[in-house]
């Protein structure tokens, strides 16, 4: 499955996963390298869905501040 369409905690358990057979050690180079790539790739995906997690706060607060200065 593409990394981009996974969910937060999807990504995030399967990067805890790809980190821990890196930690574990005895791949082959090769092995090592796709599981660094896959790594990578999924780290992105997390940093991505909690950029939007923090602009859907921010625009949330932003509407409550809002509200709260016309009131």
């Amino acid at each position: 499955m593409s990394s981009e369409t996974l969910g937060y905690e999807a990504a995030r358990d399967e990067l805890v996963e790809v980190v821990r057979k890196l930690e574990a050690g005895g791949l082959s180079l090769e092995d090592s390298l796709a599981l660094w790539e896959r790594g990578e790739a999924l780290a992105k995906t997390c940093e991505q869905h909690l950029a939007g997690a923090r602009e859907r706060i921010d625009a949330a607060l932003a509407v409550v501040e809002e509200d709260v200065s016309q009131a």
